[in-house]
């Protein structure tokens, strides 16, 4: 999938109906994820709407979808997982200052907050392969 396009017209149009400042800071998101899953070798990923806000899971069901959307606060955006993964309790655990956390299903991030880039693609690499993780430390 070309990180520059957007495919699917409905969350084309979705992006395109959310403030111009956040919807930089989720199109540079949108392309951070798909840049990620493009450099793990035979990932595809699909962008598609969940409850309205742009989508990106991996194909097989091998991890959990990663959403994309603003926050309930101006000008704030958040990361989002399935609520019943770790991943957020994890990532909270190993690096408690790198990101604003939510519950157990977001990082959020200010308008003028700089996520380290190291950190968020792993963060997003654990999320697209959350399952498949999953059932290999239980195998073992």
């Amino acid at each position: 999938m070309d990180p520059t396009e957007i495919q699917d017209l409905s969350v084309a149009a979705v992006f395109k109906s959310y403030p111009q400042a956040v919807r930089l800071k989720l199109l540079r998101l949108r392309w951070l994820i798909l840049e990620t899953a493009r450099g793990m070798d035979g990932l595809e990923i699909t962008e598609t709407l969940k409850w309205g806000e742009p989508s990106y899971s991996a194909s097989g069901k091998i991890g959990t979808p990663l959403r994309i959307a603003p926050a309930k606060t101006d000008g704030h955006y958040g990361l989002y997982v399935h609520c019943g993964t770790t991943l957020i309790n994890e990532f909270r655990e190993s690096y408690p200052d790198a990101f604003h956390y939510s519950g157990t299903r977001a990082l959020l991030f200010g308008p003028d907050d700089e996520a380290p880039r190291e950190l968020l693609e792993d963060f997003i690499r654990s999320a697209l392969t959350y399952h498949r993780r999953k059932r290999q430390k239980s195998s073992r």
